[in-house]
């Protein structure tokens, strides 16, 4: 009886050893700015994070990272997956303004809808055009945001009522936008807002509803200005990139994981949980009693033709890096068409 406890001791012992080094294998560390209970933490990033685990049978274990817990400002995240200081990240592409100019035709006025479809869309659309912009990093997916919109402590009610507003713009091509809509545009990470607005440094900021209760926004701020239509003011664009040096380490099997987790069944996972994360986020605004601003197709328009000179501004621009903008735009839209008919 003693040798057959020793006997199965010894191999319960053997059997979790070998299940301690499998799970050993390989560590990522997933780096990001905004804390664990928002919206694409939560909703995307947690479960990419479990599926990639599942997928390689424990071999890999990926570390989540929230908050810049590893160091640096948002903006040099893109830098951190490039140089290894993490092994992947989730980052705003415009957070790094001229970095990625290929890219820039997603976040043009009025371009981008639903999240979801719009995602798939930015996905074909950089594997087409834009992978150059890339060449530093595995690129694990990209993805944009739900339909953009102003929450203002005054009520923005018409076009009028921008003028001379200090509104945070999330990108280049965003600061332009409010330029041309008669706002003085201020840039700053999402993670700077709620203290911008609460100390008056601005008096607006755009950003889509999802990211509303992780900032707080619906308490500091009474007023929510949205537009008819199918498509947002703006979107901003997004990352999920791997450090090259980490995908490269890897085995050939487990390769084939992470390449198994990454294009656009990932885009589109972090476009539904923006797309999710507006509806809650708009749900917030609701039950704080805030006042929600549609304005009419007339008024709508109005906004378009003030922000048109948008897009003549970025093809001037990219035109000096060699790029074809009005192209590229193009086929933004075609594709951003194409998967909303899905």
């Amino acid at each position: 009886m003693k040798t057959r406890l020793k006997i199965l001791l010894g191999a319960i012992a053997l059997t979790a050893g070998a299940q301690a080094a499998v799970a050993a294998d390989v560590t990522l560390r997933f780096h990001q700015f905004l804390p664990p209970q928002a919206n694409v933490p939560h909703l995307a990033i947690e479960p990419w994070a479990k599926k990639v685990e599942k997928d390689s049978g424990g071999r890999i274990k990926v570390q989540l990272f929230p908050s810049m817990q590893l160091g640096g400002k948002p903006p040099e995240l893109y830098d951190q997956a490039k140089d290894g200081v993490a092994d992947v990240v989730w980052a705003v592409l415009g957070f790094t303004p001229g970095r990625f100019p290929k890219t820039e035709a997603f976040e043009l006025p009025f371009t981008v809808g639903k999240a979801e479809s719009g995602s798939r869309a930015f996905q074909e659309y950089v594997e087409k055009n834009a992978m150059d912009e890339f060449k530093d990093v595995k690129l694990i997916a990209v993805h944009v945001h739900g339909p953009g919109l102003f929450h203002s402590k005054d009520p923005i009610n018409r076009l009028e009522d921008l003028k001379g507003m200090k509104v945070r713009g999330g990108s280049r091509v965003i600061n332009i936008m409010l330029e041309q809509l008669g706002a003085t545009p201020v840039g700053m990470p999402v993670t700077s807002i709620g203290e911008s607005l609460s100390k008056g440094v601005i008096s607006a900021t755009t950003i889509p509803f999802e990211v509303v209760p992780s900032l707080k926004v619906e308490q500091i701020v009474k007023n929510h200005t949205t537009f008819s239509g199918d498509k947002g003011l703006y979107t901003l664009t997004f990352a999920v990139a791997m450090s090259k040096r980490a995908y490269d380490k890897l085995p050939a099997d487990l390769k084939k994981v992470i390449d198994a987790n990454s294009g656009a069944e990932t885009a589109a996972l972090f476009g539904r949980a923006m797309d999710q994360g507006d509806v809650t986020g708009r749900a917030a605004v609701e039950k704080a009693g805030n006042k929600i601003v549609a304005l009419d197709a007339a008024e709508t328009q109005r906004w378009a033709r003030a922000a048109a000179g948008v897009r003549g501004i970025w093809y001037t621009q990219v035109a000096d890096k060699g790029i074809d903008g009005k192209t590229l735009a193009a086929e933004a839209e075609a594709l951003i068409a194409k998967h909303a008919k899905k």
